[in-house]
């Protein structure tokens, strides 16, 4: 007889997760709901610093992606990794290390970005000693999940433990090359690459974050959850193993698709846009395999809401994964790229895929490791309906938005002029579509507020296992049996499927970046270009912090509709000191690239102090503390020598009279305001006239050609 080996699961772990994961979904959806009605209903900005939609967005995204999601990851991953290997995790230590520290991040997060202390990376915001804590806490979780492989009792890895490999190796890669900064200050670095270069290196990171934080750790939870509640073998080994090698290879070369029709050079565009329209069919089968799992088991989907939960964010995966390649597609990017589309596009993704799954893995999870039921089948399905009429609702207006905004942006009259010069004509356009989006935020909160009462009242009528009583064999020695399927082999050596998988994700990394980083005449200089003035790099920064970006792009387009509206179309040579990119994700106001000159410095004063009062019915909050808090020049120094460590081309010894310069610029700008009425006490001290120098600084580096004819 076999000898067997007395054990227990670590149920503790699993249950942090899982609370924090609840609790911070909460957060997630409430402060974006609040920025939702913010777009609505300006006032709700509360003329405070803290609490502008430029400063919340980030605080929302992080909090969504990195505390619902990724503590739901942690949560996932802890049970059934013990579970699949049939041991304890590796170290108690380090499971605790990674919760305690994984929450210390998030209350960093949610301290720095409303603050407006930010990186201003799409998805990687914080700063480089928050940088620097991720990585500490992510190499502690993959010691402790690779210690765990290296003691378990089973000998095949299961396909959920690939796709947790996989992100770890991968994230650690993406974190690290999109992190790579020079420090000027406790709270301020500058990225090592510049411009088109840092746009490729932001994008490569942006979109393999949504591939390989919000995707395929929650393929592994899918590969192990769905089976188990719906009580089937998953439907295909072979097509888990084509889905699982397909696409960690082909997801890390699209992120070009982010930046079609932008400077970056048309071979890298191209690239994004053809591998990028591969991931379909991996993407796909990923999505087959989970949906045919159930067959057989459609009787008990109609019942159990576990089920229905799944199966809608199955369903969501396959949706998003075929949206994302068809706006890869040039001809309909070209539509969709700064409008509202992406973000009804994005939106099916985390509400629906990775909500739902959290959902459907919460409802099945907590009874178990509390020994009980979960209290109310019909509080889960009154759940379920109102989770999946917020998605309806917040997700078709914003697709209306987008091909709205696009259809407005593009359009001519009959004589050749913008029919809709205006811009903010499409923003007023769409405001009953993001009052529509709201009610969908609103019913998707309401029904997360349902089962958060569901799961509460169901750890009350349950008991806690600790630590779950389990038993099994030693590992048996690795054997070859006659006929196997030829993945077997390196199932069972998981340091050799580790290294499998990095080399799987390095190659796309390498081909795509290595010739953009490396090949200086992929980025042509342009000899007007020259570095920003210390007041232009503090009216930048400051541009950073109330986080302007997140509605204005700083990238005309090569469209006619584009060259009209804004002027010449931007090139990647105008972006050689843009330390980081601001190139944007999304148009809620004008494009800025030219919008130099274009105004006098007090309508920029007067448009911060109060946006309605030089563009009625805007929704831009006001900025008042720019006209009333004094310019901190305390780090210009600093931060002229950190970029002349990074290759600006100040003169030897500029830090040291750089703060002089700053003063003599500062008091043209504010002679120019005075001269238009505009008083007040130490003027050319205040945060606002940096933030003029640099916005009318914007675009004039180089002199376009006159048009023949045009307006």
């Amino acid at each position: 007889m076999a000898q067997v080996e007395r054990f227990s699961y670590d149920n503790a772990i699993v249950r942090k997760f899982a609370y924090a994961s609840m609790i911070f979904g909460a957060v997630g959806i409430l402060v974006g709901l609040i920025a939702a009605l913010q777009l609505v209903f300006p006032t709700l900005n509360l003329g405070l610093p803290y609490t502008t939609f430029g400063r919340i967005r980030p605080l929302h995204t992080n909090a969504a992606i990195f505390a619902f999601v990724g503590n739901g990851i942690f949560m996932g991953t802890y049970y059934s990794l013990q579970r699949l290997l049939k041991t304890r995790m590796y170290s108690k230590f380090l499971s605790e290390f990674h919760f305690w520290g994984w929450q210390a991040i998030i209350l960093a997060a949610a301290i720095t970005l409303p603050l407006g202390i930010t990186s201003a990376h799409e998805y990687a915001e914080l700063e480089w000693p928050i940088d620097i804590a991720i990585a500490l806490v992510w190499v502690a979780f993959g010691v402790n999940m690779f210690g765990t492989i290296l003691k378990r009792r089973e000998q095949h890895l299961y396909v959920a433990i690939w796709f947790y490999i996989a992100t770890w190796v991968t994230v650690t890669v993406l974190h690290i090359g999109n992190n790579l900064e020079l420090p000027v200050s406790l709270w301020k670095s500058y990225p090592v690459f510049a411009g088109v270069q840092d746009a490729l290196i932001q994008w490569w990171y942006g979109h393999n974050a949504v591939a390989f934080f919000l995707t395929t750790p929650y393929l592994g939870l899918m590969y192990y959850f769905l089976p188990k509640a719906a009580n089937r073998p998953v439907y295909s080994y072979k097509l888990s193993i084509i889905h699982f090698w397909a696409l960690i290879f082909i997801y890390i070369w699209a992120g070009p698709h982010h930046l079609l029709y932008t400077s970056l050079p048309d071979w890298a565009q191209s690239l994004g846009t053809v591998f990028s329209v591969m991931l379909i069919a991996p993407s796909w089968g990923g999505m087959l395999n989970g949906l045919l799992t159930l067959r057989g088991a459609w009787d008990r989907v109609r019942q159990d809401p576990v089920l229905k939960f799944m199966v809608v964010a199955v369903t969501a995966y396959g949706m998003a994964t075929f949206e994302g390649p068809m706006l890869s597609i040039k001809s309909v990017n070209a539509i969709s790229h700064y409008t509202d589309w992406t973000i009804g596009h994005v939106h099916i993704g985390t509400l629906g895929w990775n909500g739902f799954l959290t959902f459907g893995i919460l409802y099945w999870l907590i009874p178990r490791i509390f020994n009980t039921k979960l209290y109310s089948q019909k509080l889960a399905n009154t759940h379920f309906w109102i989770g999946t009429l917020g998605i309806m609702f917040y997700a078709i207006p914003l697709y209306w938005a987008g091909w709205t905004q696009s259809l407005m942006w593009k359009q001519f009259t009959p004589d050749g002029f913008l029919a809709y010069g205006n811009f903010l004509e499409t923003v007023t356009q769409i405001i009953p579509m993001y009052a529509l989006r709201a009610l969908g935020g609103t019913l998707y909160l309401a029904g997360y507020i349902v089962m958060l009462y569901n799961i509460i009242k169901t750890v009350k009528s349950g008991t806690f296992v600790h630590d779950e009583a389990a038993e099994a064999p030693p590992l048996a020695p690795a054997v070859k049996h006659a006929g196997e399927h030829w993945h077997r082999w390196i199932e069972r050596r998981p340091v050799q499927f580790l290294i499998a998988s990095t080399v799987a994700i390095l190659i796309g990394g390498i081909v795509e970046v290595f010739p953009m980083i490396m090949v200086d005449k992929n980025v042509p200089r342009i000899e007007s270009v020259t570095p920003y003035t210390p007041l232009e790099l503090e009216g930048r920064d400051l541009y950073i912090r109330e986080g302007c970006l997140g509605c204005h792009s700083q990238m005309v387009r090569p469209f006619r509709s584009e060259t009209e509206r804004y002027g010449e179309y931007s090139k990647s040579g105008e972006y050689i000191y843009d330390r980081p990119f601001l190139w944007g994700s999304k148009r809620t106001g004008p494009d800025l690239h030219r919008v130099g000159s274009k105004y006098p410095d007090s309508w920029h004063y007067n448009h911060m102090l109060d946006p309605t009062s030089m563009s009625p019915g805007s929704i831009m909050p006001p900025y008042p503390w720019l006209l009333e808090h004094n310019l901190n020049t305390s780090k210009t120094a600093a931060k002229i020598r950190g970029l002349q460590a990074l290759g600006t081309p100040y003169v030897e010894g500029y830090d040291q009279i750089a703060v002089e310069d700053l003063q003599k610029q500062a008091a043209q700008v504010a002679a120019s305001l005075r001269k238009d009425g505009i008083e007040g006490e130490n003027l050319e001290q205040k945060e606002i006239i940096a933030l003029i120098a640099y916005l009318q600084r914007l675009g004039t580096d180089i002199k376009p050609k006159p048009q023949a004819g045009g307006n």
